[in-house]
């Protein structure tokens, strides 16, 4: 071969070829600006114009190289989805001792030691990946959920806005991200996750109950808010009151609005809510005196309005 024998044995290293065949494939778009640009970097200052008898040599080389390792990887792949997760270790193992550093490699490593529960070493491989290929999105999110498993929350939620930036469309992507906004105690930007799961997968109904159960947070939050900056506000009332109507004690919901409406008389929906707890009471007079002062307050309200329809029916019902 010659004096410059030993560089080209170099090249011809299968990580290095690796290399340069991402390298390649990236800046040159096609075939015959790939051939250019590997003749470019085999042929230095000082080399016999006899390496370009090798190219094609080398070409070869690297295409059967390519053919060796992702058929090995294939393997492991096929492995790790049987849950056969010792085999499809040991395949990626064997590929990381042969000197072949790929994300596709220290990827499926992370993805084995997170489904073994072993997040610490799953992060070192995933970030491994993300070293050689920060773009890669599942590990970004797969990063993502192992730093959140270890309650490393603000860390979760970094990695976790990146995989949702890499991949918009990826309804896991904004779950976990909603998972990592909960644990940070970020609601508002929790449920705005949780809406962008439910429009991604409008089909399921556990997205849903997800998002009902993220506005109940918020919810919460929003009013212990309120009552941190002032424990008199009428919306605090109105909360209580509403919370004592859903588990049917009615008299402590009727006080509750009531005393929002002394804090607030102008306040809409305090009296709409009282007017609709009378109906169910049957307390027609007292129902429509609430639904008249509601109207009053917001006399193009359809709502209130349905609700007067409502109550004169009933009470008419009941006349004898």
């Amino acid at each position: 071969m010659g004096p410059h024998s030993g560089t080209v044995l170099y090249y011809l290293s299968l990580p290095n070829l690796l290399r340069m065949h991402a390298l390649f494939n990236r800046t040159h778009s096609n075939e015959a600006g790939r051939r250019h640009a590997f003749a470019a970097t085999i042929i230095k200052p000082g080399f016999g114009p006899t390496l370009v008898q090798y190219m094609r040599l080398l070409l070869r080389i690297l295409r059967h190289g390519l053919l060796l390792f992702f058929g090995t990887a294939a393997a492991g792949v096929q492995a790790l989805k049987s849950g056969d997760l010792d085999s499809a270790e040991k395949v990626f193992s064997d590929v990381l001792r042969q000197g072949i550093k790929h994300p596709l490699v220290y990827h499926n490593l992370g993805v084995i030691a997170q489904l073994r529960g072993e997040h610490p070493e799953a992060i070192k491989r995933f970030r491994q990946a993300l070293a050689l290929q920060s773009g890669h999105g599942p590990s970004r999110l797969l990063l993502g959920s192992s730093l959140l498993a270890l309650h490393r929350n603000s860390e979760a939620v970094l990695e976790l806005e990146r995989a949702v930036s890499l991949m918009p469309k990826q309804q896991q992507a904004h779950l976990q991200l909603a998972k990592a906004y909960e644990a940070t105690m970020n609601w508002v930007a929790a449920v705005q996750q949780f809406q962008k799961v439910v429009e991604l997968a409008p089909q399921d109904p556990e997205y849903s109950y997800q998002l009902g159960t993220a506005w109940t947070k918020l919810s919460a939050w929003s009013y212990q808010q309120i009552s941190t900056i002032n424990p008199r506000s009428p919306r605090l009332q109105q909360a209580l009151g509403l919370e004592y109507a859903t588990q049917e004690k009615y008299d402590l919901a009727l006080a509750a609005y009531r005393q929002a409406a002394r804090s607030d008389p102008k306040m809409p929906e305090l009296h709409l809510a009282m007017a609709l707890i009378l109906l169910e009471q049957k307390k027609f007079d007292d129902a429509l005196t609430e639904i008249n002062l509601e109207l009053n307050l917001v006399p193009e309200s359809q709502v209130a309005a349905a609700a007067k329809t409502k109550i004169d029916a009933a009470r008419a019902a009941s006349l004898p």
